[in-house]
C-alpha cells in the first residue's frame, strides 16, 4: 500500500487517494511523454530566446492558444531553419511537461517552414527591411568590367550549373576561372556562399592566386525551399560588402531571390550569366578587322587629299631657281653696304677718340691739382676754425653764464659741507670713545680681539687696555679673587628663618 493510500485509509468513509505536488507532476509528465511521444505542431514563432548556453525557447501560437517550445543546443545546430518571431513553422518533436512551472512544452527535434505561403511574408519582409537599409539601392550597383582576366563562380561543383557556365565561357571568350565549390541547398548552404563570397574577397592582388575581376553566384531551378539558401540575409549583406562585383544567377528567369536586388547585375541563368561576364571573341575579331579596313581606308582617303591639295599649292608658286637668283643679288649687295658701313663706322670711332684722348690729362697733372686743392681746402678749414672759437669766446664772455657758474660752484661746496659736518657729528655720537671718557675702558686680547669676559682669561695672558687718552699693555696675575668671592658666599652662615606664629586652640 503506497503513502497515499495510507493517508487515505486514515479519513473513514472517503476513498479519494492524495498525492504529493511531486507525485502528481510525475504522473502528468509520464502521461503526456507516453501519448505524445511524437507529434507535428504548426505555429507562428513568438518570444523567440536564445539562452547563453545554446539552447533555443520560443512560444508557437494561433489565434486561440500558445504552447511552449524548447530546442536543445545539439539539435538547433542541425536545424535547417533559422527561428526568429513570426515566422509561421512545422516542428517536429515530443511533448512534456516542466513541473517547476506546471507547464508543459514540446521539445523541438526538427523545424521547417509552414508552406509556401509563409516562406514568401518572410521573404518579403527581409526585402522591406533590407531595402529600407539601402542595399538595393542603384547607386551602389558595381559596374561589370568589359573584359575580365579572371572569373571566380560560387557553385555546386558536381552541378550542372558549373558545367554549362565554362562551356559557354569557352565558347565566347576563353578565361581563367576559379571555383569556390558550396552547398547550394540544405543546412549550411547560406553560410558557405557568404563564406565563399568573402573569401574571394580577401585574396589580395598579385598573390599566388588570381584575385577574380568579377564574381558568378549561381545555382540551377526549384522549389522556393531548395532557393531558399540565396534568401537569407547572410548571403544579401555578403554581396553588398563585396568589392568585387558580383553577377547574381540563381534559378530560372521566374525565380527572385534576394541576391538578385543585392547584386551587382542579375542573370536569368547561369549560361546567360557567364555571356554577361565575357564578350564574344569573334564578335571583337571582326570589329578590330573592321575597324583596321576603316583606319586604312580613312588613311588612303587622306593620303590621297593631301597628295592632290599639294599639287595645287605647288603650281600656285613661283620658279625656286628665280627666287633664288634674287635673293643672291641681294644679298651681295647687303654684303657690300656692310662692308663700306664697317669702314665708315670705324673711321668715325678713331676720330671720336683722338678727341677725346687730346683732352685727357696724365694720372700725375691729375694727382698735383688734387694735392693743391687739398691745400687749399686746409687753410681754409683753420682759418673757419679759428673764426669759430674767437666767436664762441666773446659770446661767451657777453653773457652771464661765469659768474653764474661760479656762484652755483660755491653754493654747492657750500652744502656739501655742511653735509659732511652733520654725518661727522652723528658718527662721533655713536663712538665708543665717549663711553671711554665716561671712565670704562676696552681690554684686547693679544690677537687685538675685544675680551668681554673675566672667566676666559688664563694667567700670563698678555693684554692691552684702551682708555679715552689711550692704551696700556698689561700681564694677567691671576683670577683669584672671582674664586674666593664664590668660596665666602659659600661659608656665609644661612640665616634662620623666624618660626610663624602657631595658631591657639579653644580647648
Amino acid at each position: 500500500m503506497s503513502e497515499s493510500q495510507h493517508r487515505s485509509a486514515d479519513r473513514p468513509g472517503d476513498n479519494t487517494p492524495e498525492f504529493s505536488v511531486s507525485e502528481i507532476s510525475g504522473i502528468l509528465k509520464r502521461m503526456v511523454e507516453q501519448n505524445f511521444s511524437h507529434v507535428r505542431v504548426r505555429g507562428e514563432i513568438s518570444g523567440f530566446k536564445r539562452a547563453g548556453s545554446g539552447h533555443l525557447y520560443m512560444a508557437l501560437k494561433d489565434d486561440q492558444a500558445v504552447i511552449d517550445g524548447v530546442c536543445w543546443r545539439g539539435t538547433a545546430q542541425r536545424l535547417s531553419v533559422q527561428p526568429e518571431d513570426g515566422l509561421e513553422v512545422i516542428v517536429t518533436g515530443n511533448l512534456t511537461t516542466y513541473p517547476g512551472r506546471s507547464k508543459y512544452q514540446i521539445v523541438i527535434e526538427s523545424m521547417e517552414h509552414a508552406g509556401e505561403g509563409a516562406l514568401l511574408k518572410l521573404l518579403e519582409e527581409r526585402k522591406k527591411r533590407l531595402e529600407a537599409e539601402g542595399l538595393f539601392d542603384p547607386d551602389r550597383k558595381k559596374p561589370i568590367p568589359f573584359l575580365p582576366d579572371v572569373i571566380g563562380v560560387v557553385t555546386s561543383p558536381t552541378g550542372a550549373v558549373i558545367r554549362d557556365i565554362l562551356h559557354r565561357l569557352r565558347d565566347r571568350f576563353p578565361s581563367r576561372v576559379l571555383l569556390w565549390p558550396v552547398l547550394v541547398q540544405g543546412d549550411g548552404a547560406a553560410e558557405q556562399v557568404a563564406a565563399a563570397i568573402r573569401g574571394f574577397n580577401r585574396i589580395q592582388p598579385g598573390g599566388k592566386v588570381p584575385r577574380p575581376d568579377v564574381l558568378i553566384v549561381a545555382r540551377g531551378g526549384g522549389s522556393l525551399e531548395d532557393l531558399w539558401s540565396f534568401n537569407e540575409e547572410i548571403v544579401a549583406r555578403a554581396t553588398a560588402e563585396s568589392d568585387i562585383p558580383i553577377i547574381s544567377a540563381v534559378g530560372h528567369e521566374t525565380d527572385v531571390t534576394l541576391i538578385d536586388f543585392v547584386s551587382d547585375r542579375r542573370a536569368p541563368t547561369p549560361t546567360a550569366a557567364a555571356e554577361m561576364a565575357v564578350p564574344v571573341r569573334r564578335d571583337l575579331m571582326a570589329n578590330l578587322m573592321d575597324l583596321e579596313r576603316r583606319k586604312l581606308g580613312s588613311w588612303t582617303r587622306f593620303t590621297d587629299r593631301a597628295a592632290i591639295r599639294l599639287d595645287g599649292l605647288a603650281r600656285g608658286l613661283p620658279d625656286p631657281r628665280s627666287l633664288l637668283d634674287t635673293a643672291t643679288q641681294r644679298l651681295d649687295d647687303v654684303s657690300e653696304r656692310q662692308a663700306y658701313a664697317m669702314r665708315s663706322l670705324l673711321r668715325h670711332e678713331a676720330q671720336a677718340l683722338s678727341g677725346i684722348a687730346a683732352r685727357l690729362r696724365s694720372p700725375k697733372q691729375v694727382l698735383e691739382a688734387q694735392a693743391d686743392r687739398l691745400v687749399q681746402l686746409t687753410e681754409r678749414l683753420a682759418r673757419a676754425s679759428k673764426r669759430r672759437v674767437l666767436t664762441e669766446q666773446d659770446r661767451f664772455a657777453r653773457t652771464e653764464f661765469g659768474s653764474r657758474l661760479d656762484k652755483a660752484m660755491a653754493r654747492r661746496h657750500r652744502e656739501n659741507a655742511t653735509a659732511l659736518d652733520q654725518l661727522g657729528r652723528r658718527l662721533e655720537s655713536v663712538s665708543y670713545k665717549n663711553v671711554l671718557k665716561r671712565g670704562f675702558a676696552v681690554v684686547h686680547g693679544p690677537d687685538g680681539g675685544l675680551i668681554g669676559s673675566a672667566g676666559g682669561l688664563e694667567t700670563g695672558t698678555a693684554i692691552s687696555i684702551e682708555f679715552s687718552d689711550g692704551k696700556v699693555n698689561a700681564t694677567v696675575d691671576g683670577n683669584d679673587a672671582p674664586k674666593r668671592k664664590t668660596a665666602a658666599k659659600e661659608q656665609k652662615p644661612a640665616t634662620q628663618k623666624p618660626a610663624e606664629p602657631k595658631q591657639g586652640t579653644l580647648l
